[in-house]
């Protein structure tokens, strides 16, 4: 393979300004467009040698004939051009929005004579005041249906509003109470004008004073006796009230902003935006963004924000991001002339109500991810196309009707585990799933060897067979009902990680004998499938289905092997000091809450465990002389587990097997953006040559 492209520019050729570049296949289509403080810097790194590229970065260079650049005056302009070539040319290999739908939003027409509120998806009505998004469209019309009670505005149609003022006769809405414009008969437009002001007023501040002038009105009517008057007075104010309790409070009155929560894995990312006006969250948003190469989440977030401000309403006075892009300066400067030259602060939240509202926003954005996922993988039509993928990138003779993947993981390497999980037709089968115990170890390639060897020496078991316990693992099904042991030999092993797991799967399947069962496995972060003795990888399409299955089984796989790990862990600890005499389960979860974590407890003195309620000074002494007896190394592993069980503290991260040497390698659990190699055409995955 050569270092690089043979068509790569002369570096002298390639200026050192700031702009914006293109990269073309052999039709002329652009592939990708970005930007670059220094386009010869940024240039370089693509053409540096092909080995070192991201995978899917190597294919979009080999897919590539040419590359042009524009330059520009500054970083700010620079900004500008991409993101309208982006929209214009829809390049394959940058980020992709997916919206899956429109969001409702409260929109008063200020562009027209007698303005009207209404719920509208579309954002380009000429002249209109928008309010929201709101999550569900109920939500508005419920919001709507309150704020007229206290400014009773035109809600009626343009048709009904014409009418009414032709023929002199109100509009059907103003006869029903539902309408207040001039074609109610009842208001003049300068007056009607003044009352949308004031509705507009409150929507954009939710200024309390209104509502407190409303009771000082409520109670002189109340003292003059006006009864009818008051409860009028009344009912604004309780429909005002119900408006604000609609909103939470999460921000300090005068605060502004908008914030991003974002939650990705190596193929998409989900987007939450909380819109937070005077304080409180006054819409919220949720979109999905299929990654096509390796990106930071800096220039992810970077992507996310121009996309969100480029076409719609302009920032508000502060934007608040998960992390900031690495030019957040020029981008701070193009949302400030967004927002007409007013300023606007590019931050992250580091403390206070604003983590607190941050740690929200990623949440629901991991529980988007999660869905979004849960729905591709719904479609049965879907997975046949997928398993059908799966058979011919993989070249295998039969669609892998049943998929069994293997994982490890382990902390700093104790209490190493295993799972196998099982999909059937694209979909988990959990009452087959599998927990492995594993003993002694050398390594995570030793780990998934003696794994694949304990599941192989079952492989032909006959599906009549009684369920008995299996001495290979401990709690051995996720399901209630027992089961049958394995009903039929599957069609394809995946493990995770990359060619030295293969390697150990393959030495397991050829002592066994096994021959006709499909080998695979699968890195993390690069999303590449490695096969055996081959000597690259197995890439297939970012937006592929068959991918998208086979990612999805893996994280199961890892979701279940750190849950057998974490039980395990919970259990060892409590089974060490339940050995003390006077320790019953109360006083070992008192002690663990006490103390918070099993080395704190084993630092502290026979006075400091005699503190805690219902341990005494001989209990006490018992359990330092317990712990001193122990070594640290059977208890440090498990110890913020165990403290997790007992108190709100964290849990240690465990370890998963993982790509390519490191016996103890931390798994990426908001990996960034993966990449592919260069025998990958645009009408599928191929294998190399």
């Amino acid at each position: 393979m050569a270092n690089t492209v043979s068509w790569r520019p002369k570096a002298s050729e390639i200026p050192t300004d700031p702009g914006v570049y293109r990269w073309r296949d052999e039709a002329g289509r652009v592939l990708y467009v970005g930007k670059a403080k220094n386009l010869r810097a940024r240039l370089s790194n693509y053409f540096a040698p092909l080995p070192t590229l991201h995978e899917r970065t190597r294919r979009m260079v080999l897919t590539a004939r040419s590359v042009e650049w524009t330059t520009v005056g500054s970083e700010i302009e620079a900004l500008q051009l991409e993101y309208t070539w982006i929209k214009e040319f829809d390049p394959p290999f940058n980020v992709k929005f997916r919206d899956d739908k429109s969001y409702p939003y409260m929109a008063i027409t200020l562009g027209e004579e007698s303005p009207r509120v209404m719920v509208t998806r579309n954002r380009k009505i000429k002249g209109a005041k928008y309010f929201g998004p709101y999550p569900k469209i109920w939500a508005v019309h419920d919001t709507i249906d309150l704020m007229i009670k206290v400014f009773p505005i035109r809600t009626c149609s343009d048709s009904s509003y014409k009418r009414a003022m032709q023929t002199g006769k109100p509009c059907f809405p103003g006869q029903i109470g539902k309408c207040g414009g001039p074609c109610s008969q009842k208001v003049t437009i300068a007056e009607h004008r003044a009352i949308v002001e004031q509705f507009v007023r409150f929507m954009a501040s939710y200024d309390r004073r209104v509502i407190t002038e409303l009771k000082q009105r409520m109670a002189a009517s109340a003292d003059a006796m006006q009864y009818e008057q008051a409860a009028r007075y009344r009912d604004q104010v309780g429909a005002l009230e119900a408006v604000l309790e609609k909103s939470a409070v999460v921000l300090r009155d005068s605060v502004d902003l908008d914030l991003f929560g974002v939650a990705e894995d190596e193929l998409a990312a989900a987007v939450q935006l909380f819109s937070v006006r005077g304080g409180r969250i006054r819409g919220v948003r949720g979109w999905v963004v299929d990654k096509e190469l390796d990106i930071s989440t800096g220039d992810l977030v970077e992507q996310i924000v121009q996309g969100q401000y480029a076409t719609s309403e302009e920032p508000p006075r502060e934007v608040v991001v998960p992390e900031l892009p690495e030019d957040a300066e020029a981008l701070e400067q193009w949302l400030s002339e967004r927002r007409g030259g007013r300023g606007t602060k590019l931050s992250t939240a580091q403390r206070g109500d604003r983590a607190g509202l941050a740690r929200t926003a990623a949440q629901n954005a991991a529980q988007a991810l999660m869905l979004y996922k849960t729905k591709r993988s719904a479609d049965y039509t879907t997975r046949s196309a997928a398993l059908a993928d799966i058979q011919e990138a993989l070249g295998m003779t039969e669609a892998p009707l049943r998929m069994e993947c293997y994982d490890i993981s382990h902390l700093q390497g104790t209490n190493v585990v295993a799972s196998m999980v099982v999909f059937e037709d694209g979909l988990p089968r959990k009452d087959q799933y599998r927990r492995y115990t594993i003993a002694e170890t050398t390594d995570d390639t030793d780990s998934m060897y003696q794994v694949l060897s304990r599941r192989l020496a079952r492989l032909d078991e006959d599906a009549s067979v009684p369920d008995v316990p299996d001495a290979t693992s401990d709690d051995v099904v996720e399901g209630t009902k027992p089961t049958k042991r394995f009903a039929y030999r599957p069609q394809l092993l995946i493990v995770d990680g990359g060619q030295p797991q293969v390697q150990a799967a393959k030495r397991a399947m050829d002592e066994a004998g096994v021959h006709d069962i499909a080998l695979v496995g699968i890195a993390k972060r690069l999303e590449e499938l490695w096969l055996p003795d081959d000597d690259f990888p197995v890439i297939m399409p970012r937006n592929s289905e068959a991918l998208f299955l086979i990612q999805r089984i893996r994280d199961e796989a890892h979701r279940f092997a750190i849950t057998h790990q974490r039980t395990r862990r919970k259990r060892d600890v409590r089974s060490q000091l339940s050995e003390v005499p006077g320790l019953g389960p109360t006083r070992v979860n008192a002690l663990l809450k006490h103390f918070g974590s099993v080395s704190r407890l084993r630092e502290a003195t026979a006075e400091q465990i005699a503190e805690v309620n219902g341990v005494g000074p001989a209990t006490a002494a018992a359990v330092v002389t317990k712990l001193a007896q122990t070594p640290a190394s059977a208890l440090t592993a498990s110890a913020a587990s165990a403290a997790s069980a007992a108190s709100p503290a964290s849990p240690a991260s465990p370890s998963s097997a993982a790509e390519p040497s490191s016996p103890t390698s931390t798994p990426t659990s908001t990996p960034t953006g993966p990449v592919q190699v260069p025998t990958v055409s645009e009408d599928g995955p191929q294998r190399p040559a």
